[in-house]
């Protein structure tokens, strides 16, 4: 089954994961990747540049009616939710907050569900709320895939954990076996 989109939603203690994740990334990836990562709003984002330093790949923060384009790496902006249009652009919303989430990362699996279906593969990983497990729930109704960090592994255990307990899970990941689980998927999404 082919994956178009691989979205990934992280909280307290996820960032580590990411940069272990894009610093081992193939180069030539078949899919887009978006990060919903819980984060401070600031006037000025410093996340992309800095994940930028790690990874060969483009990284570039959402803004509104953002064409999203294969082998790049796409990160949704502090306190604004990320909804899926269609297959190729995003919008942004300024309603209330989820879990004390703006972006939530429910309301980001939930729309990429509804759009991409069975090929959607999503990535919860580290956090302290229970963020993730309805849109993994919706994910999984509409046939796509879930990747859950194992909680023994996550720096904050809270959200894999409440997400292995109430979500169908297709893997549970760490942050060593994700690079190459990631680039596994890569290349047979190309045979």
């Amino acid at each position: 089954m082919e994956t178009e989109l691989v979205i990934i939603g992280g909280s307290a203690g996820s960032l580590q994961v990411i940069i272990e994740l894009i610093r081992n990334l193939d180069t030539d990836l078949s899919f887009s990747v978006v990060l919903v990562v819980h984060r401070k709003a600031q006037s000025v984002s410093i996340l992309p540049s800095l994940l930028q330093q790690y990874s060969k790949i483009e990284v570039l923060e959402i803004e509104d009616k953002t064409e999203i384009e294969i082998n790049k790496i796409y990160i949704a902006p502090a306190d604004y939710h990320l909804l899926f249009d269609d297959k190729k652009s995003v919008s942004l919303d300024r309603s209330e907050k989820l879990h004390f989430s703006r972006p939530s990362i429910d309301i980001a699996f939930s729309s990429a569900a509804d759009v991409f279906g069975d090929k959607l593969l999503a990535v919860l990983l580290s956090g302290a709320n229970s963020d993730g497990v309805q849109g993994l729930q919706h994910i999984k109704k509409n046939g796509g895939k879930v990747w859950i960090q194992n909680p023994d592994t996550a720096q904050v255990d809270y959200m894999p954990r409440q997400a292995m307990e109430h979500v169908r899970f297709n893997q549970l990941i760490t942050s060593e076996n994700l690079p190459s689980l990631f680039n596994e998927l890569n290349k047979n999404n190309k045979l």
